[in-house]
């Protein structure tokens, strides 16, 4: 399969379906608020699973009782298990299940490419090799600052790289990014080989395979407030990328800016996703394959597909992430791991069903 498909042609476009007030309004009353309380329930649910023996009505209560609302009368030590272990962390993998999902939506409908995924522009490896450099030199405590440095200087390298082949095009900007990306890995790699050892090594493997374990109130400010000032915006650009999905030429025609359009997209997508993977580390799937899926259920409509897979990958992360840290206890999995094993498989089932459509 190639890396790149051309722009579309007319034979092979993405089906216009013609959407009726009654589909929008079934869409936005149904849709929408079951994810949104299927999420909220996995919260609670996720958080009372552990050692700890928990029930959601605790939780609920001590977060009552620390947001004001409420007295509480659970023990200090329950209090504690919720609020500076578990909560923090479950809300930490919903925003950065949701983030990645959406930046692979959009970095799919930007290039046209349906194996795009937000790791595309070498933002991962440039992560990566912060993190590792960090890791190394002891200094694990300025982690998340070194991986966002390094995915945001991928970023810029890509992006130059591209611009001095000419327009900015995804062909240009998937190559480029792909260079960027085998350098960076090729540095981490030999980074790891010439320096790490013991702790260090089970550390930068741990981070490289994607963990959540280390997730607290700093990590749940960055990732929600990223997703919300970042990722809102992205999710409110439907219609562009329903332009995108026909070509240049025809988005042109349509009034949208191409050049500029892209640019700010591919930036914020970059932003979105370095934020992410700064606190999680490398979490492959999410972003590739849940979009992909949601898109065979609802359609091609960006305005649908943006929003639905926000909530599906910030649902789904928040399960595979308990998954990780409770299947094997007291031995922790890293997520990345799960999300593969417990993905590639509800994958495959989801293309099945929906085949015809496929």
């Amino acid at each position: 399969m190639p890396l790149l498909s051309p722009a579309p042609s007319r034979a092979s476009s993405p089906p216009v379906v013609r959407r009726t007030d009654h589909d929008d309004a079934r869409f936005w009353v149904l849709w929408v608020p079951l994810l949104l309380g299927a999420l909220l329930a996995s919260v609670a649910v996720a958080v009372t699973i552990g050692a700890a023996d928990l029930t959601v009505a605790e939780v609920w209560q001590v977060v009552g009782a620390k947001v004001g609302l409420v007295d509480s009368d659970v023990s200090l030590i329950r209090t504690g298990i919720v609020w500076e272990l578990r909560l923090p962390r479950v809300l930490t993998a919903a925003a950065v299940g949701g983030g990645l999902a959406l930046a692979g939506a959009v970095m799919q409908a930007l290039t046209r490419n349906p194996l795009a995924d937000p790791y595309l522009l070498g933002l991962s490896s440039g992560a990566s090799t912060g993190a590792v450099l960090v890791l190394l030199l002891g200094v694990a405590a300025a982690l998340p600052v070194a991986a966002f440095a390094g995915a945001l200087a991928a970023l810029v390298v890509t992006l130059l790289l591209a611009r001095s082949l000419g327009e900015i095009t995804p062909s240009r900007t998937v190559l480029a990014g792909l260079a960027v990306s085998s350098f960076a890995g090729a540095l981490t790699s030999l980074l790891i080989f010439w320096n790490a050892r013991g702790d260090s090594f089970r550390q930068v493997l741990n981070w490289i395979l994607g963990s959540l374990a280390g997730a607290d109130w700093g990590a749940v400010a960055l990732t929600w407030t990223v997703l919300v000032v970042v990722g809102l915006p992205l999710a409110r650009h439907g219609r562009v990328l329903d332009a995108f999905a026909f070509g240049d030429t025809a988005a042109a025609a349509l009034g949208v800016d191409v050049g500029r359009t892209r640019w700010v997209l591919l930036v914020a997508t970059a932003l979105l996703t370095g934020a992410m993977v700064a606190v999680s580390g490398s979490i492959g799937f999410v972003g590739l394959v849940l979009p992909n899926a949601v898109r065979l259920v609802v359609g091609f409509d960006h305005r649908r597909l943006l929003p639905l897979s926000v909530l599906c990958g910030a649902i789904f992360m928040v399960w595979v992430d308990t998954a990780a840290r409770t299947l094997f206890d007291p031995r922790e999995i890293p997520v990345g791991i799960i999300t593969v094993l417990v993905g590639a498989p509800v994958f495959v089932l989801v293309l099945l069903r929906h085949r015809g459509r496929a």
